[in-house]
């Protein structure tokens, strides 16, 4: 058997400006370090930006209430953050990244397409990071008189530069680095918050009607997928550090806390504006970030654009380090520090195309979310009944994660690949994109399906997303043991 050349042990990680040496490989005994608590830093830093600020506009639109959007948010939030709780016990259990324990579900050579699908996800959200941050850029230099072509061009290197930096250094250094952008953004959304509270008017907020529930539906559903669901694939990425001896519990709730927490936090304060302020909703569509920089004063400005900076680069640093993983996963023969960097080339193409060549943000956005939604809420539900049905108890050979030859794993297992390739083409004949034409041949199942067609109530709830997910899930359940070879 060949040796995959991140499989071979490393030694321990010294400092955060120490290149992570380890890749793929299962984590040591003898490097293995931290505590559940660890796992609140990384993924409220991530999450606390201020586009979750934003979607307080993108639930409305769906023309529901603001009440009902408030349960929306929470509802689809911490739901999915929790699913992240639990794929993060198996970066415990496992010691591996993610798209690596996957293995074990799909075969080692199986896994390339749910390897591929979470690359994707991930990628995207790198670009989105990247280039909401470039340009609210532009509008914050516009207000302070400065030129916001110059701008955005700086803040982009800037942005850019320290995403990759991280990402290839690695574990250490995103860790500790995630520390710290969460106790900046959390000051700074505080004091955010103080300079526009005089903007809320609690009168016009109950003005909102109530929506039907197939709104409140396809918004939960979006929540669902633009949150947790995004993080599924990378969720063993940061846990797979600590010992095996960590409470299960506290993993689940430290991580379930730190993404959801700062988001349910967010979106419920985007909501009392733009519910206070519904001409706000069109200029958030274009420029969430700068519309929001619009709102407090000038003397805040320079504050603003670090808050807005730090949010996005933490975000798209969680993103970059755990591509690289999946790039090693499916296969690609270099070092993890290469692959973050290759993928961190990728990620400045994407985000230059959209700051400097699209002509909508919210369109692209909107459709990326709603299409890789669905193969991520598959994969997630086969794996989580894997994971109920057999690792819980049985956990993971080192040995078979990385030998297509052996038993056990194999090379493909064909019953979880074949049911995830037709909970994909359920979920996308359940869904409709739109805003993006490319899409359009989304929803074939709507209408033989007796959901209404593609113009019908349920044609743009995303249902097929869910559907996916539980379909999955239940499907798999009495499957996973047989596929397994456990009794």
């Amino acid at each position: 058997m060949t040796t995959h050349p991140e499989q071979r042990p490393t030694p321990t990680m010294g400092s955060a400006l120490t290149i992570e040496t380890h890749g793929i490989d299962v984590i040591p005994e003898q490097a293995r370090r931290g505590r559940p608590l660890d796992m609140f830093w990384p993924w409220c830093a991530g999450n606390i930006t201020l586009l979750q600020v934003a979607w307080g506009a993108y639930l409305l639109e769906y023309g529901i209430s603001f009440t009902q959007a408030l349960l929306v948010s929470f509802i689809g939030v911490v739901v999915s953050f929790f699913m992240v709780g639990l794929i993060s016990l198996v970066g415990m259990r496992g010691s591996a990244p993610t798209m690596v324990l996957s293995r074990a579900v799909y075969g080692v050579r199986g896994n390339f397409p749910a390897g591929l699908i979470g690359y994707l996800l991930m990628l995207g959200w790198e670009i989105v990071n990247v280039s909401t941050a470039v340009l609210a850029s532009g509008t914050i230099a516009s207000r302070l008189g400065a030129d916001p072509g110059t701008a955005k061009v700086i803040a982009f290197v800037v942005v850019a530069g320290l995403v990759i930096a991280l990402g290839v250094l690695g574990f250490d250094a995103v860790m500790r680095a995630q520390k710290w952008l969460s106790w900046l953004t959390l000051a700074m959304t505080g004091i955010f918050m103080a300079l526009t509270a005089h903007m809320i008017h609690p009168s016009v907020l109950g003005s909102h009607p109530s929506g039907n529930g197939y709104a409140v539906v396809g918004a939960t559903i979006m929540v669902f997928c633009a949150f947790g669901a995004g993080w599924f694939t990378g969720a063993a990425d940061y846990s797979r550090y600590l010992p095996r001896s960590s409470s299960r519990p506290a993993i689940v709730g430290w991580t379930t806390a730190g993404g959801s927490l700062p988001v349910v936090l967010l979106i419920g304060y985007g909501l009392l504006l733009v519910g206070s302020n519904p001409d706000l909703m069109e200029k958030m569509a274009a420029d969430p970030i700068g519309t929001l920089a619009a709102l407090a004063p000038l003397w805040f400005m320079v504050p603003f654009w670090l808050f807005a900076m730090a949010g996005q680069v933490a975000g798209a640093t969680l993103d970059l380090y755990s591509s690289g993983l999946c790039l090693l996963a499916i296969g690609l023969p270099v070092k993890r520090w290469q692959a973050a960097a290759i993928d961190g080339v990728l990620m400045t193409i994407g985000a230059i195309y959209v700051v400097w060549f699209a002509l909508d943000f919210m369109g692209p956005f909107t459709g990326f979310l709603i299409t890789l939604g669905v193969p991520e809420a598959a994969w997630a539900g086969i794996f989580l009944a894997d994971l109920v049905m057999v690792r819980w108890r049985a956990g993971y050979d080192q040995r078979k994660l990385f030998d297509p030859s052996s038993q056990g794993y194999g090379s493909v297992k064909w019953v979880p690949l074949v049911l995830l390739l037709a909970c994909c083409g359920l979920g996308f004949g359940l869904v409709t994109n739109g805003y993006a034409g490319w899409l359009a041949w989304q929803g074939y199942l709507l209408g033989p399906l007796g959901f209404g067609g593609t113009d019908g109530v349920w044609a743009h709830t995303s249902i097929g997303v869910l559907i996916a997910l539980v379909v999955s899930f239940v499907a798999y359940l009495p499957l996973a043991r047989r596929v397994a070879g456990v009794r």
